[in-house]
């Protein structure tokens, strides 16, 4: 009677069976004894509507739910019954629902979405958005941290010591890379108040400490996974993590739309080698400005060389540990050279160009991004993860967070994006057509039409 018909909490609570949250958290209760708890239920119901509304606190959000009819009608309690304390529900998110249980909860409404004939993960759109963390940027520390290595090391170095016994030159021991000065280390600066989140530099002049979700989403804004690292981890060094997660639940996806950030050797040879397709940007290339441009040093297969724009070869010289073919030109030839002011400042006039041994792997993601059909995914990029995170950050209050250290950040990252994709869920459940087919069903159908109502119009004209 309080409640419209049409309320939004009234389409949630019809789109799905809320009872699966007792399976996913039984075993984190006692049946036998003890006093009786909060309905993991409600608890649950409560960080939805504060996801759902934008609320900022548990604090604010229990406020809220005292006096308002339709969140009381949402979690079962009447007008004179007594709504659970904040700090029930925080601790309880804080210390007995695990990133395991909330990465469950999230699986089960993409489950959900997907019975429903809503999710076209054929083509999946990766991107990563920075939350500014609950922390100091004046109270931070200097700090020196081992440097992680990278997960592809280990295949890069076999097949760079495969390329340089190709050419023969000597495998590099890449075990004595630690022998003289330790363990690599890299100098970070750490805040003092949460030293789990990294310094973003925003723009020139600002900078904060800050999380980034590294997010992927379907052509209609389903988020199909996240994950959250320190805001100074780069896009491309979080790719991997994102895509495991997401190609091992949805195995049909054919597409990966990313922008510039994820175009490098290793993300472009692991998405074609994995049978996928890669969908990126051009990125324009690094060189010195009033040179001589890119494209006219070209590479000669066959002869294993490349051309500078003076016709000359610029030989193998070796391939270097991070994985670069080095081709160099010969000083005699280059000094007389009456363009070297445009190629080389070097001392010794010598040209020298480095190729990635994966290189053919990105010249491949860039004659993809020439097809028509891989252009229009990417163009698409703007009305769907651009969009996710758009909402997430002005309509679910994503741009900043109250909460400190990794895992609590995550869990919160993830309940904000199940909330998201069960608010879409509910939406469309319940524009429904009557006649019992799915959106996707009905979309179909209305495809198949259009084009004899067109002809028929055609010919009575």
């Amino acid at each position: 009677m309080f409640v419209p018909e049409d309320h939004l909490l009234r389409k949630i609570d019809n789109a799905v069976d809320f009872s699966r949250i007792y399976e996913i958290v039984s075993d984190l209760y006692c049946h036998d004894n003890g006093r009786p708890s909060v309905d993991p239920v409600v608890l649950f119901k409560i960080v939805l509507i504060q996801h759902l509304y934008g609320l900022p606190s548990l604090r604010r959000t229990s406020e809220e739910i005292q006096m308002n009819i339709a969140y009381r009608w949402f979690l079962g309690y009447t007008l004179n019954e007594n709504t659970p304390h904040f700090s029930t529900v925080s601790y309880n998110f804080k210390h007995r629902f695990t990133e395991e249980v909330i990465e469950e909860v999230f699986g089960w409404i993409l489950t959900e979405i997907e019975k429903a004939g809503y999710l076209s993960p054929e083509a999946i759109f990766v991107d990563g958005t920075h939350i500014k963390a609950n922390a100091n940027i004046r109270k931070a520390i200097k700090k020196e941290i081992p440097q992680a290595a990278k997960r592809y090391e280990e295949e890069l170095r076999r097949e760079i010591n495969e390329d340089r016994a190709k050419h023969g030159k000597k495998p590099i021991d890449f075990d004595d890379d630690g022998k003289n000065g330790g363990t690599p280390v890299k100098e970070v600066t750490q805040s003092v108040t949460d030293p789990e989140s990294g310094v973003f530099h925003k723009g020139e002049h600002k900078k904060c400490f800050a999380y980034e979700a590294h997010t992927a989403c379907d052509k209609h804004g389903f988020i199909l996974g996240t994950v959250v690292t320190p805001g100074n981890v780069h896009d491309s060094v979080a790719f991997d993590d994102v895509y495991d997660s997401v190609t091992e639940r949805f195995p049909e996806i054919q597409v990966i739309a990313a922008d510039s950030a994820y175009k490098t050797p290793w993300i472009c040879k692991r998405i074609i080698d994995d049978g996928r397709i890669p969908s990126m940007p051009y990125v324009r290339p690094k060189t010195k400005d009033g040179g001589h441009e890119w494209w006219k040093y070209v590479y000669d297969e066959y002869y294993d060389c490349i051309l500078c724009p003076e016709y000359r070869a610029l030989h193998y010289a070796t391939t270097n540990r991070h994985g670069y073919r080095e081709y160099k030109s010969r000083s005699y030839i280059c000094e007389k050279c009456p363009t070297i002011h445009l190629c080389t400042e070097n001392a010794k006039h010598e040209k020298t160009v480095a190729q990635h041994i994966w290189n053919n792997y990105v010249e491949l993601a860039e004659d993809y991004r020439h097809t028509p059909e891989i252009k229009a995914i990417y163009e698409k990029r703007k009305e769907t993860i651009e969009r996710c995170f758009g909402d997430a950050k002005e309509k679910y209050g994503m741009r900043y967070t109250q909460y400190r250290g990794l895992a609590q950040v995550t869990k919160w990252v993830k309940l904000k994006f199940a909330a998201m994709n069960l608010k879409k869920l509910a939406l469309w459940k319940a524009k429904k057509p009557s006649d019992g087919l799915t959106f996707q069903h009905f979309s179909q159908y209305l495809a198949f039409l259009f084009p004899i109502f067109k002809k028929a119009v055609s010919a009575s004209c």
